[in-house]
């Protein structure tokens, strides 16, 4: 199901993390002349991204978009487009392609149809989606609760978090399990905790199964072994 790389520190986590990425996006563009990079919000990306945005890249071939945000403007500090920004994007040619998943709309729900048609105009499948995992299961904005089979109308899908403070977007999981490939960036005991018991004994409850049963992309894994 999964290939786990365990490194000693997210230092060196983000360095092969960089050098993986960037093959991925090279072989795409060997054999398509755009490709699509599907990044994360949170803490731990602005360790990695800054390493991958120094690896030599034809950026300007590359759109780059998220895998969910928080319904805030993209000015606040909560925004994953603001952390992108910063992290990614900063250190890249003024060119390089973004697309994000904020809108005027008042909530994610109205913006549906709109962030969907924005969405089909990516190249796609995308060619790398990088994710995170929450220690409850979650994936992009997709929580345990939700029903897996309702989330594949759109290439996105709004949501009302149970215990988070803010409505978010996010990619439906059709988008995310049709990647070409998929990497979890995974920090702290307790989620590496939760990926032993997955590949032990999948829970049909979480998202991070509905993801791993419905790809046939290869999954790979960056985890440091600290806590």
């Amino acid at each position: 199901m999964m290939q786990r790389r365990v490194y000693p520190d997210i230092e060196s986590l983000s360095q092969g993390f960089a050098e993986f990425a960037a093959a991925a996006l090279r072989d795409t563009l060997s054999r398509k002349p755009q490709a699509t990079l599907v990044v994360p919000g949170g803490s731990t990306p602005r360790h990695y991204l800054p390493a991958l945005a120094k690896c030599q890249l034809p950026w300007d071939r590359i759109t780059v978009t998220l895998s969910d945000e928080r319904w805030v403007d993209v000015n606040n500090d909560q925004s994953n487009e603001k952390l992108i920004k910063q992290h990614l994007l900063s250190h890249l040619p003024a060119n390089t392609p973004f697309v994000g998943l904020k809108t005027a709309h008042d909530n994610p729900f109205d913006a549906i149809e709109t962030l969907h048609q924005r969405l089909d105009s990516l190249p796609l499948p995308i060619s790398l989606t990088v994710l995170g995992l929450g220690e409850d299961g979650h994936i992009a904005s997709l929580f345990p609760g939700m029903n897996p089979d309702s989330l594949s109308a759109h290439h996105c899908v709004a949501v009302a978090p149970p215990t988070a403070p803010s409505l978010r977007m996010s990619l439906s999981l059709e988008m995310l399990a049709s990647s070409e490939q998929i990497v979890l960036v995974v920090t702290g005991a307790g989620k590496r905790r939760l990926l032993d018991r997955v590949s032990d004994n999948p829970d049909l409850k979480l998202p991070i199964v509905w993801l791993l049963k419905r790809t046939t992309a290869p999954v790979t894994v960056f985890e440091t072994n600290c806590s």
